[in-house]
């Protein structure tokens, strides 16, 4: 029988998707007034006629505009420092456009610019553990890639990298976007490796916040859809181009990237977001590296750790369903269809060709500290506590 226990539902943004909806954009803005702070990534955007056509029509709409770059991952101090340039300029609201790194930014900058406030007084485990309570400026989030759902989530991550660092969240739902507006042929300037990275970065946050301790029937819908999408168009959107197969996967994509955004947000993640906080401190690893590097192997060992240890565990039947879902001959036995999911994860890390984290210089001697930096909020809803043997098995699967 079909069992519905009880959920609650965070703050989601208006959505506003589908292929060309870029153009509704300066109506959008306008909704929100008339000065605004665009934040963006410093390069392909800038470089397109789409920048020039957008700036055109922000202008003829009668908007005032400021904007600036985001390079790499966002700092405290960089958030700092656009607040205090920015605040006295009337900002109305902002607009961010980019990558994952580009719509936190813009997302913490929002929540700022009313107050002033520095980021430091909010950030989790390592801020003044002051109580946000807003007001945030009005943001509207505009996705280019496909992976960390940033357009759809209440967190703003921020990093200090190298020894002593950290990657941690300024959290709350006022910082949710105004407006999501997700046009997938934004992804069509985006490199296969971007595009690979991305993509398991989504299905990563897809797959554990469907085995999430605090899983529920409306998460479970979007995830199973979301990973569907991701089955159907995955290989397609890396492979480019401008057939209709290939338009087709960047709408996979875009909508599985966009679910697994709203997912997370409900119900968390698991252990290689767990570990994706750590060694994105403390090593120059893209986050989707992180995670499409890890999940077969964290896959691997929830599932053995499950079977041992709790063999009567929802997730376990989830992933068989998961194998069932992704395999191309489902078979009917649970453990034979987790067998079929590990392949298939194995597969897609192997012909993506995502890199591993030796690439990145992490080597055995600094397991430990990894280990010991990933028992934050995503650890708490992996759907066992895996031991930190266990945890630095994942790792060293793919020293």
């Amino acid at each position: 029988m079909f069992s519905i226990g009880n959920f609650s539902v965070s703050r989601l943004p208006r959505i506003v998707f589908g292929a060309g909806v870029f153009r509704q954009l300066p109506g959008i803005v306008a909704e929100h007034g008339k000065r605004l702070l665009i934040v963006t990534g410093s390069k392909s955007l800038r470089r397109s006629g789409r920048w020039q056509n957008l700036l055109r029509d922000l202008s003829a709409a009668g908007i005032g505009l400021q904007d600036i770059t985001v390079d790499g991952e966002p700092s405290p101090q960089f958030v700092d420092s656009v607040v205090s340039t920015y605040r006295a300029q009337g900002i109305d609201a902002v607009l961010g456009i980019g990558g994952g790194s580009v719509l936190d930014a813009a997302k913490a900058i929002a929540g700022l610019l009313p107050t002033g406030h520095s980021v430091m007084d909010y950030l989790e485990g390592v801020g003044r553990d002051a109580a946000y309570t807003g007001p945030a400026a009005p943001l509207i989030a505009v996705p280019t890639t496909a992976g960390t759902g940033s357009e759809a989530t209440k967190n703003a991550v921020l990093s200090v990298q190298g020894v002593g660092g950290f990657k941690k969240s300024f959290r709350h739902d006022a910082l949710v976007a105004q407006v999501a507006l997700v046009d997938p042929e934004l992804l069509a300037s985006c490199p296969p490796e971007l595009i690979a990275a991305n993509g398991m970065d989504a299905f990563t946050q897809l797959l554990e916040s469907y085995v999430s301790t605090r899983s529920n029937p409306f998460t479970d819908a979007l995830a199973v859809t979301g990973m569907q999408a991701v089955r159907d168009g995955f290989y397609a959107a890396w492979r480019g181009g401008n057939s209709s197969s290939a338009v087709h996967g960047r709408a996979c994509m875009a909508y599985a990237a966009l679910l697994s955004g709203i997912t997370l947000a409900q119900v968390g993640l698991g252990s290689v977001h767990g570990l994706a906080s750590p060694i994105g401190a403390y090593y120059p690893v893209p986050h989707g590296v992180v995670c499409g590097t890890l999940l077969a192997a964290a896959t691997a060992i929830n599932i053995r750790a499950l079977e041992e240890r709790d063999p009567l565990s929802p997730a376990l039947e989830k992933y068989a369903a998961m194998g069932r879902l992704l395999s191309e001959t489902p078979a009917r036995d649970d453990q034979v269809a987790r067998s079929g999911l590990l392949r298939v994860l194995d597969e897609w890390t192997t012909r993506l060709g995502i890199p591993t984290l030796g690439t990145y210089g992490i080597d055995e001697s600094g397991v430990g500290n990894i280990v010991a930096g990933s028992r934050g909020s995503s650890m708490k809803t992996n759907p066992i506590v895996l031991t930190d043997d266990e945890v630095a098995d994942i790792v060293r699967a793919r020293l």
